[in-house]
C-alpha cells in the first residue's frame, strides 16, 4: 500500500543497514482489514534497539486527539533482522 505523503515519514538514508524494527499490522478480526490487502503490514526500521524501543513506546500511547471511547486496534511488534 502506498503512503499518501511519504515525505512525512521519518526515514534514515540507508534503511538496509538498520537492524531493529517495529512491525505494524492489524488484528485478524479488525473490520478495516476488508479495505486493505490480505496480509497488510508495514515495518519501520531503526539503527539501534534503544531508538526502536522509544519509538515503540511513543506509537503505543493513546493518541491525544482521539475521541473519548476510540481505541485504535493496531498491533505493534518489535522485530530484528
Amino acid at each position: 500500500m502506498k503512503i499518501s505523503n511519504p515525505h512525512n515519514l521519518v526515514t534514515a538514508p540507508c534503511e538496509a543497514q538498520q537492524r531493529y524494527g517495529i512491525r505494524v499490522s492489524l488484528p485478524v478480526a479488525d473490520p478495516l482489514r476488508r479495505l486493505l490487502p490480505e496480509h497488510w503490514e508495514t515495518v519501520h526500521w531503526y539503527e539501534d534497539a534503544a531508538t526502536r524501543d522509544r519509538a515503540l513506546e511513543d506509537m503505543s500511547v493513546r493518541h491525544r486527539y482521539s475521541r473519548i471511547g476510540d481505541a485504535p486496534s493496531v498491533v505493534y511488534e518489535p522485530v530484528e533482522r
